[in-house]
């Protein structure tokens, strides 16, 4: 006579069950996590927030430690960000655009949207500032190789030279250069993004699509001393890729 431990048991039907259990519970696991940020969700009609939704499906709040003594962080926050956008809709129906009612670019709709980083620089490994002036570091400098844009005239989208280039503002822990420092002739100075700049050597220049020569007067500008933000970072990113779209009034028309 033959003995089986599991006569009457469906290994393979077991084996599925299991696997819809797992697959469940880490939907459930999920849902709870993406609930960190961006929630209670609003109505598209009249802007009110919504439910949470089931408690069930709320995480409990978790802690995280900063580096470098910034503190903790803490989510979710169950708070809302004030926002006040200087724009319309263009509809009163659902998932309909919006139409900025002032100066795009400075007010942070569609592509020039920003977010409101810490207002500290971004630290490297050591904890020392990550983005500084090229001018401040001995030890790093242009290879002969490369071009090195400073004193090169910068132009704009509408062809106008908007300043010169007097610094290179670099990141030491990646090892290449972040923003070029624009004076203008007003006499202030602002930071433009390296990767939205196009350098010419043989013609000493530096073009810059995104903006106008005259749009560089409303770059946002730092507050300290050799020393960006990321909230700086943040809003200067924000405003040179809103110009893409905004810069010109024929960027805004549909191609066709």
């Amino acid at each position: 006579m033959t003995y089986h431990l599991t006569p009457n048991i469906d290994w393979a039907l077991v084996v599925l069950d299991a696997f819809f259990i797992f697959f469940l519970g880490l939907i459930i696991y999920l849902r709870r996590e993406d609930r960190r940020e961006g929630y209670p969700l609003e109505d598209n009609l009249t802007g009110e927030p919504e439910s949470y939704g089931s408690a069930f499906l709320m995480a409990p709040a978790k802690s995280f430690k900063l580096p470098f003594g910034h503190g903790t962080v803490t989510t979710p926050t169950k708070d809302r960000e004030p926002v006040n956008i200087a724009a319309r809709r263009t509809d009163p129906s659902p998932g309909s655009g919006y139409v900025p009612t002032g100066n795009p670019l400075i007010d942070g709709i569609g592509p020039a949207a920003y977010a409101a980083r810490a207002k500290r620089p971004d630290l490297d490994w050591e904890g020392h500032p990550r983005v500084v002036p090229l001018s401040s570091l001995p030890d790093f400098y242009v290879d002969r190789e490369d071009a090195d844009p400073r004193g090169y005239q910068v132009v704009a989208a509408d062809g106008r030279v908007a300043g010169e280039v007097t610094d290179l503002w670099v990141d030491r822990a990646d090892r290449l250069v972040r923003y070029l420092q624009v004076a203008l002739p007003s006499g202030r100075s602002v930071l433009a993004p390296m990767f939205m700049a196009s350098v010419r050597r043989a013609r000493r220049t530096v073009t810059v699509t995104a903006i106008t020569a005259a749009q560089f007067a409303d770059v946002p500008g730092i507050e300290g001393d050799g020393v960006v933000t990321m909230y700086e970072e943040e809003r200067i990113q924000a405003y040179f890729g809103g110009g893409y779209l905004y810069a010109l009034p024929e960027r805004a028309e549909p191609f066709l």
